[in-house]
């Protein structure tokens, strides 16, 4: 028999609704784990505090934030390389829908055995 934990992937207290109102705020809250601190700051327009935390975690979600981020900028080649080193292809959807889908993804639950 396999027992299913639900975990929170990053953040246990926050969910997308309290995410995007804190787009309100000046600074990301200071528990809010790195790479939705780059999120949060590519929302407000600083694409380059975003690059720089993101480029600073080695892991697959890492690589998807910084594909993101790339993409965004226009830097399709580079997206690509990142988003094959996260395990994935080149995101055809809006960048809109893209950053919602990503910042879900890190404060959404998944099952894992347990």
């Amino acid at each position: 028999m396999t027992l299913v934990i639900r975990i929170r992937r990053y953040n246990a207290g926050m969910r997308y609704d309290e995410f995007s109102a804190s787009l309100k705020e000046d600074e990301p809250a200071p528990d809010l784990p790195p790479l939705l601190q780059a999120l949060w700051w590519d929302a407000k327009g600083n694409w380059g505090q975003a690059h720089e935390i993101a480029q600073e975690i080695d892991s697959r979600d890492a690589a998807w934030v910084h594909a993101y981020l790339h993409r965004k900028e226009g830097d399709t080649a580079n997206a690509q390389y990142w988003y094959s080193l996260g395990g994935g292809k080149l995101c055809q959807s809006e960048v809109e829908v893209e950053w919602r889908e990503i910042v879900e993804s890190l404060l959404g639950e998944e099952s894992i055995p347990g």
